[in-house]
């Protein structure tokens, strides 16, 4: 079996090492969803990076406490045209006393 491998003179070759643009809807999305998790005060203050594609919201980043996950799971939900939320959200280590 040979699997096709694309030359840079096919038509859909692209230089652009940053890949292309993502649709309006999911930068509107990623916009929304992050207002709202700006707005809660339970997260308000974590360091949550919102990515969306193709509708689906990616949450991604360390949280202080369970809480905040869960919190932040059911914000993105809320936003409007959202069709899936993955959260990946860590919970941080917990700091072990200095000897």
């Amino acid at each position: 079996m040979v699997i096709p491998w694309p030359s840079p003179d096919d038509h859909f070759w692209t230089a652009d090492p940053d890949g292309p643009e993502p649709p309006q809807e999911d930068t509107r999305l990623a916009a929304a969803v992050a207002r709202r998790l700006g707005g809660d005060p339970a997260v308000r203050h974590e360091p949550v990076t919102v990515s969306v594609q193709n509708r689906v919201v990616i949450l991604t980043g360390i949280v202080a406490d369970p809480r905040a996950r869960r919190i932040a799971g059911e914000l993105a939900w809320t936003v409007t045209d959202v069709v899936d939320v993955c959260n990946a959200l860590r919970l941080a280590e917990p700091r072990r006393p200095r000897r």
